[in-house]
């Protein structure tokens, strides 16, 4: 077996394509966007080569066969605030094999090494962690965009090579075609007709404000999680970039009490549904398909973050969100299902808030470890 380093437009593509030959038999499997992936490794396009560090590999048997890939990067801002300096591994894909899976993690771990790491999390993403990011282990079922889905042998190479479980991370589903439990439409209407408080949804034509807002909630309310690492407006802006070809303003909802900005949360329409037949390529016929799905095709959303401000926590502000935002998608009878991922076991609060909706589970996924 070869490692090789990704250097080419040959050697991207093998990257990219291993998927096809992995998930052939795979049913309910949706392959990413090749843009999205390589987005990932443009030092144009990510934010993160500014504090950071990335590489990826492909492997390659005696015939000269790609049976596996890895990427390895370090994040600046974030490597030095575990209690060892700690680098990340992501975009893993394998055959079945322990002795494959051990060199690739091996020629990972020797490239973290050299810049000084002692240790890697993954399968993670240079980025932020609202996408390709985790190791799924429960609930085989179609992903929603952005979220990681995983041959259920990958657990398994994993572990035999000593990575060990850092956290959970919890998805939830909520079915649209049944009511919220009383209590909590209870409760939430009461929190939302409260004096003082306010509600609205983002306008693209006042981004500038809204984006500000929230990185003013997200920055106070997570500001006491472990590794926390603030966030910053520019990093902001790509994201809402990126979403803005599939952005339902309506899906985004923020709160104000005595109009300081207080909470918020992020849905965006499930993008796989309008890409689950393209085979990662977005060309003219796609983005045709894309346009036309974009309105009649989606029945699930997804929220990829919410927050809260640490002095309005409790206060009820995520339920009277979801009031919020059910008055405007219930009437649409489009979608169906939404799709609360993803949450760490850590994360107490949100996982109660989950409970009070009536969401059921949906899958897992986990953030491993591997100390050197």
């Amino acid at each position: 077996m070869k490692a090789i380093i990704v250097s080419d437009s040959q050697t991207q593509q093998q990257f990219l394509n291993i998927v096809e030959k992995l998930y052939s038999d795979d049913k309910v499997y949706i392959r990413p966007l090749d843009q999205d992936v390589e987005k990932i490794f443009d030092v144009n396009q990510n934010s993160f080569f500014k504090h950071g560090q990335c590489i990826r590999w492909i492997l390659v048997d005696d015939h000269n066969k790609v049976i596996g890939r890895i990427a390895a990067f370090v994040n600046e801002k974030k490597a030095y605030g575990y209690e060892v300096p700690t680098g990340g591994v992501g975009f893993f894909e394998c055959i079945n094999d322990q002795t494959a899976a051990n060199f690739l993690f091996d020629t990972a771990k020797s490239w973290l090494v050299e810049k000084g790491m002692k240790a890697m999390e993954g399968p993670i993403n240079f980025g932020e962690n609202d996408s390709f990011w985790g190791l799924l282990i429960e609930g085989f079922i179609p992903a929603s965009y952005g979220m990681n889905y995983h041959l259920p042998y990958y657990h398994q190479l994993f572990k035999e090579y000593g990575f060990e479980t850092s956290y959970e991370q919890l998805t939830n589903i909520i079915d649209l075609t049944v009511p919220f439990p009383a209590r909590f439409t209870k409760i939430a209407n009461w929190v939302a007709a409260k004096p003082g408080y306010t509600f609205e949804y983002f306008q693209k034509n006042n981004a500038e404000k809204y984006i500000n807002d929230l990185m003013e909630i997200y920055n106070d309310g997570w500001q006491d999680f472990e590794n926390f690492v603030p966030i910053k407006k520019e990093v902001l802006q790509e994201s809402f970039k990126q979403m803005e070809v599939i952005m339902d303003e309506k899906l985004i909802w923020f709160a104000y009490v005595d109009g300081e900005p207080a909470s918020f949360t992020v849905l965006i329409p499930d993008a796989n549904q309008m890409i689950k037949d393209f085979n990662g390529k977005l060309g003219l016929l796609q983005k045709l398909k894309f346009a036309y799905r974009r309105w009649i095709g989606v029945k699930r959303m997804r929220a990829i973050v919410m927050g809260t401000k640490q002095k309005f926590q409790k206060h009820g502000l995520e339920s009277a969100l979801f009031i919020k935002l059910g008055e405007y998608v219930l009437p649409k009878n489009q979608y169906t299902e939404l799709e609360l991922s993803w949450v760490g076991d850590f994360n107490e609060k949100m996982l109660a808030i989950h409970e009070a909706t009536g969401a059921k589970f949906g899958k897992k996924h986990l953030t491993l470890k591997k100390s050197f």
